[in-house]
């Protein structure tokens, strides 16, 4: 906006929300579900950076063309292939799920890129990505990345009752959402425990995981809770509404900021969104996909996500639907002003 003061810790590249993906096998709906629920909402234009085995690559470019022009006009998208810098690219590709140690690198390959949101293909965005980017501001001078608890309670987390190795806090770091200043992360010195001295990002990787390798059970994710084990102060924790999992409602309610603001990221991790385990997720995920670009956001998208919702009122997510809509409800309602606002403004000149 004109005449607007930049915040002084506002990322460089601030022209574009930088959003990244790992995109192998079955996954290429479910991705292009994630893009339309971060397109739909979002305010700020959109980079989309898309790391896809090759065979999808051409499928990713048709269906994103599809897409309407109101649409399309908010984003530009990069589509590459799956790359790892150090170490044996098979093993790396095997890691827990196909592909998904690709996020560790990308500090490496994005070399141009100052800040970024990457998210796992399960995530749905039920607000503005505009407000997780706005954390980057948060970040005191020592943090280079954010991602949310992996569980709220010690007792039934699973870090804190099974791990093997070293993990990050009470309950260890999920990193389905995770928040990076890669500028921060490629100029850092981490302490490790291979070497007395600091490594850089890439150099600790390989070696890392060498070391860990048959304590690790979630792959990559484990990597991260020993790197930010080691380096706790370059960690910014956000809250649970940033990155919402079955695990927070299905042992009871356990995320208190959803209770109080709504859920803003869902993530329906363990397959969620394509099986009858937990109806609530399923909803959000088939209203997204199956929500006509152009229509009424109330009328195609928040309508039938309620009447969705009243079968789900049995089931221990079900029980509290308001967690799950007070936030899209708040969102639609600001981009359907902001919609009527700059309608109205076209048509009326003051």
């Amino acid at each position: 906006k004109p005449g607007e003061q930049k915040h002084p810790k506002e990322p460089s590249s601030s022209q574009c929300m930088h959003l990244a993906v790992v995109a192998c096998g079955d996954r290429l709906e479910e991705t292009l579900i994630m893009l339309k629920s971060a397109v739909l909402f979002s305010n700020r234009r959109l980079c989309f950076h898309i790391f896809a085995e090759d065979s999808l690559k051409p499928e990713f470019e048709k269906k994103l063309k599809e897409w309407p022009s109101s649409y399309t006009k908010k984003f530009e998208s990069n589509i590459y292939p799956i790359t790892f810098s150090v170490g044996n690219a098979q093993e790396w590709k095997k890691l827990f799920k196909p592909c998904a140690a690709q996020r560790l690198f990308l500090p490496v390959i994005l070399k141009d890129v100052d800040s970024l949101l990457y998210v796992d293909t399960d995530v749905l965005f039920l607000r503005p990505i505009d407000d997780i980017w706005h954390l980057l501001r948060e970040f005191n001078s020592t943090q280079l990345a954010a991602m949310a608890p992996e569980h709220e309670i010690p007792k039934i987390g699973w870090y804190s009752r099974f791990a093997r190795h070293p993990y990050y806090g009470t309950t260890g770091i999920n990193s389905g959402v995770m928040l990076m200043n890669l500028t921060r992360i490629r100029s850092a010195q981490f302490k490790n425990s291979l070497i007395p001295g600091g490594l850089s990002w890439e150099e600790m990787l390989y070696p890392l995981y060498q070391k860990y390798k048959n304590y690790i059970t979630w792959g990559d994710q484990d990597l991260l809770n020993i790197i930010f084990y080691f380096n706790p102060e370059c960690l910014y924790v956000f809250p649970c509404q940033w990155n919402y999992r079955p695990d927070h409602c299905m042992y009871g309610s356990n995320c208190r900021g959803a209770e109080e603001e709504g859920v803003s990221i869902l993530h329906g991790n363990r397959g969620v969104y394509h099986d009858d385990k937990q109806p609530t997720f399923k909803a959000l995920y088939e209203v997204i996909r199956d929500f006509p670009f152009e229509d009424n956001l109330f009328q195609s998208l928040y309508y039938p996500l309620q009447s969705k919702f009243l079968d789900t009122v049995h089931t221990l997510c079900g029980r509290i639907p308001q967690v799950f809509l007070k936030q899209i409800e708040k969102t639609m309602k600001k981009v359907y002003e902001n919609r009527v606002i700059v309608y109205l403004g076209a048509n009326h000149r003051y």
